[in-house]
């Protein structure tokens, strides 16, 4: 983040040696994020639904994929959710220490599969393709990450496939009712039903593993914070809260984009077809918009806050990653009279392209 916050006001708009552009201050990454005419998402080889569209093949995907985030299903979702929180939380040896980002990791495995109806006997294959992806991504080696990515898809298929043979014996299920959903009057293909599910449980796995590190280490950290919310405060402050505090410490660093046309950035010229990085965690701590970036303000905030992206390609998953965290962190409280920092274990950062922390070690009491 110290690296970041320099590049941001020595040199906002930069070029690494691959020719790559990353954009560092919040109104340079609003404008990008906002003009989908000029900065396209179609930045892949591979199919990416619908993060990876554009223009009116992204606003029908866009429409199928929120239909599963509504208020409605989200209520319906919480006491499963819930239950998932209560028993893992319930297994954590209090006092003890944890590793607030592997009680993330398997909360999202055990929350993920519940929600898709997948069984938990993928529980372990899911930690520990985890794992791997985490490393591939960190190595930044393309057949390492490739292969990842294949193994992924092919659980997904394996889910599929014994759906598609069941026919209307199927599971009632979100995974079979996305395979069952159409979009322009037509079925998905098997490649963009695997897509869909590839967004929905290969990001928010890793995603979940690193707010819950985030927040958990910020409360630790903030005693009163953390006594504020142990008094009880409404589900709207509580997701106010947890926005601000990854704000601050934003674990999505940044997301991709490629010009469509010769633009001008930061008084940078950029030619059609160059690749650029939106940096939200640098967006996130400008001072130009946060007068103090590590000030606590999550009503002040909130209207400038990019966690979660903003304009047509927002993470449409937002709702269901709110209420997980919000889930698990209040289980975590409940459980607990304090959660303190560990003194005897010394915490460890991600590098990037990834944020927050790698190891979260705190102490439950």
């Amino acid at each position: 983040m110290a690296a970041y916050d320099e590049l941001r006001s020595r040199c906002p708009v930069a070029r690494d040696a691959s020719g790559a552009w990353t954009l560092f201050t919040h109104a340079d990454v609003t404008a990008a994020a906002l003009g989908h005419e000029s900065f396209s998402n179609a930045v892949s080889r591979h199919l990416q639904v619908p993060n990876g569209l554009d223009g009116p093949t992204h606003t029908a995907f866009r429409a199928l994929v929120e239909r599963f985030f509504t208020p409605e299903r989200m209520s319906a979702l919480e006491p499963v959710v819930q239950r998932v929180a209560t028993d893992l939380v319930g297994q954590l040896e209090v006092p003890g220490p944890i590793d607030a980002v592997a009680v993330g990791s398997r909360f999202a495995v055990r929350a993920q599969t519940a929600w898709l109806g997948w069984p938990a006997g993928l529980e372990e294959d899911l930690m520990q393709w985890m794992q791997d992806n985490h490393a591939a991504t960190r190595s930044r080696d393309r057949s390492r990450t490739t292969e990842v990515a294949q193994r992924f898809d092919a659980i997904i298929r394996s889910l599929t496939d014994v759906r598609r043979e069941a026919g209307d014996g199927a599971p009632d299920d979100v995974t079979t009712e996305l395979m069952r959903a159409q979009v322009d009057g037509r079925e998905l293909s098997d490649d963009e039903i695997v897509s869909i599910l590839r967004n929905w449980t290969g990001g928010d796995l890793g995603s979940m593993a690193l707010c819950t590190g985030v927040v958990l280490t910020y409360l630790a950290d903030q005693p009163e914070l953390q006594a504020r919310l142990r008094s009880g405060v409404s589900d709207r402050e509580f997701d106010a809260i947890l926005d601000e505090i990854l704000r601050i410490d934003d674990p999505f660093v940044a997301n991709r984009r490629i010009t469509t046309e010769p633009v001008t950035v930061g008084g940078r010229e950029l030619a059609a077809g160059d690749r650029v990085l939106l940096n939200w965690t640098a967006a996130n701590r400008d001072p130009r918009i946060f007068a103090d970036p590590d000030a606590f303000d999550p009503v002040g905030n909130a209207p400038y806050n990019l966690v979660y992206g903003i304009g047509k390609h927002v993470c449409p998953g937002r709702p269901l990653a709110t209420l997980e965290l919000r889930v698990l962190t209040r289980a975590a409280l409940a459980a607990t009279a304090v959660i303190e920092p560990d003194p005897d274990r010394p915490r460890e950062r991600e590098l990037p392209p990834v944020g927050g922390f790698a190891t979260a070690p705190l102490r439950l009491r």
